[in-house]
């Protein structure tokens, strides 16, 4: 492969160097709903033999088995405790989760994953056969979020047997789980370990000294979460997993877009012979100190959009410089996952400055540049798919059925009025703020100021002024759902308490 291949297709010929990255954006996002995410969350956790582009055909077969055993009117198969009519009811009735308005005239199986069997045949992100594993996606957070790859694969374990079914889960799940594998050819659920090739941690040095990254804080709530299990029932807990889960996602993409771009900005400069001089340098420029990519209240895709604009910009321009290293003659054997691997990158670089170039960088990345401005925009590709997982895995769920159109309670966002233009803005619902505000307070063991879930919602580059949460819909959340204690003493006024005081979630690494 040579630079030349590389303009003739920039977005598939990436350099191993970059595609072997623990920050590179793999798997590529594309559209998910919170569903969309805990059914390919189980699907990658515990059923190995189970593929994602296999989920739509294995829905179609279900729905057409359910449909021969009502015209026959057969009884239903062995094992099974319900008739066909009964779970008919519960698949398109009882279960059956939304369709987006774009949906309306598709026939397609789509139920609440409620259990791991239900995801072998439901939730996945497209209706054909070559959807993203969006799974794989929390896989990468809980490694990158996780110290050493042991504390990540311990955790992984422990969210295998948060997401199994035991007898201490409420009678509806256990007998769904039971139910579902008597109409449906289960493959065995069983713990899939992270792979062993997939070396998505960060150095130690790196993890220790980085005070922004959603990753880590994302696995110290998936641990409050896991440990709050207990005190509700099996529908309760998903919702809240699945609150945590669309916020850490978008917040993790968004930062490894916004790393890209610090990254690109630190290999120019190294072009230019400003590059950093040492590691601590390196990781003060490519990693952010904080951030904030949604201002509560405020409008928050096109922010995003910046976002993954400059991250495409950057992806072009590192590999761009890694492929003219190549042709050069002399490639870069390290790695760019690290403060120390860019400040080697940038240190070969200034060495090899006139033959990076004399080989046409500068000029191979500005044609490379005009050809993709659509691209670049995000109007298509990587892009747009970016635009598109942010707008669906954090927006409320719009349904095709206005009946319905408060089944989602767990977005990040919602429409700020009735009309399809209207911009989405950022606006927590009920069930996002349970989850969050029980992370806030995981360990603490009682109340807390109103600060320290400002400062939770920064920690995933959410920005709010504490000031305003008692007066903005936030503050108004909290009462309704009793989750506040107004005091004359406290900041704003209020107290925060926990919502799920029974717990012992800790929120620590283990």
């Amino acid at each position: 492969m040579t630079l030349a291949d590389f303009k003739q297709a920039p977005w598939k010929n990436s350099h191993p160097r970059y595609k072997e990255s623990a920050l590179s954006i793999s798997p590529a996002p594309e559209y998910a709903s919170s569903e969309v995410l805990l059914a390919s969350l189980y699907r990658t956790i515990g059923f190995g033999a189970a593929s994602e582009g296999s989920v739509p055909q294995a829905g179609r077969d279900l729905d057409r088995r359910i449909q021969r055993y009502r015209d026959k009117h057969s009884q239903a198969p062995q094992g099974a405790t319900t008739d066909v009519d009964t779970w008919n009811t519960v698949m398109h009735g009882v279960l059956e989760s939304p369709k987006l308005p774009n949906q309306s005239a598709k026939r397609f199986l789509q139920v609440t994953p409620l259990v791991p069997a239900t995801a072998l045949f439901s939730g996945s992100a497209r209706l054909t056969s070559n959807s993203w594993p969006a799974g794989s996606l929390v896989r990468r957070m809980v490694s990158l979020g996780s110290k050493d790859r042991a504390s990540a694969q311990a955790l992984w374990e422990q969210l295998f047997s948060a997401l199994s079914v035991h007898d201490e889960d409420d009678v509806f799940a256990r007998w769904l789980q039971q139910e579902t594998s008597s109409w449906v050819a289960c493959s065995e659920w069983s713990f899939v370990p992270i792979p062993e090739n997939e070396a998505t941690s960060l150095s130690d040095e790196d993890f220790l000294h980085l005070p922004f990254l959603p990753a880590r804080q994302f696995v110290r709530d998936l641990r409050s979460v896991i440990d709050a299990k207990d005190s509700m029932t099996r529908r309760q807990w998903t919702s809240l997993l699945e609150a945590v889960l669309r916020l850490a996602g978008a917040a993790h993409v968004t930062w490894l877009c916004d790393v890209h771009a610090r990254t690109w900005r630190c290999l120019m400069n190294a072009l230019e012979m400003k590059g950093p001089d040492d590691v601590n340098e390196t990781r003060q420029v490519i990693f952010p100190p904080s951030a904030q990519y949604m201002t509560y209240g405020g409008k928050a895709l096109n922010g995003l959009k910046d976002k993954a604009s400059g991250y495409l910009t950057a992806r072009l321009g590192i590999n761009t410089i890694l492929w003219s290293l190549e042709d050069a003659g002399i490639p870069y054997g390290g790695n760019i996952s690290s403060s120390s691997g860019v400040t080697d990158l940038c240190q070969h670089i200034h060495e090899n400055r006139d033959a990076v170039i004399s080989s046409g960088t500068w000029a191979a990345f500005v044609d490379i540049r005009e050809c993709e401005a659509r691209a670049l925009n995000c109007k298509k590709g990587i892009g747009a798919n970016l635009l598109e997982f942010a707008r669906h895995v954090l927006g409320q769920r719009q349904t095709a059925v206005q009946l319905l159109r408060g089944y989602d309670q767990g977005y990040i966002l919602r429409k700020k009025g009735t009309s399809p233009s209207s911009p989405w803005i950022v606006s927590l619902g009920p069930v996002a703020v349970l989850a969050l505000v029980h992370c806030a307070l995981a360990g603490m063991g009682g109340p807390r100021s109103i600060h320290r879930l400002g400062q939770h919602l920064a920690a995933y580059g959410i920005a709010v002024d504490r000031y305003d949460i008692a007066r903005n819909d936030l503050g108004h959340q909290l009462r309704m759902l009793g989750l506040v204690l107004d005091s004359p003493d406290a900041e704003s006024g209020m107290l925060l308490l926990p919502p799920f005081p029974g717990t012992r979630a800790m929120g620590k690494e283990k």
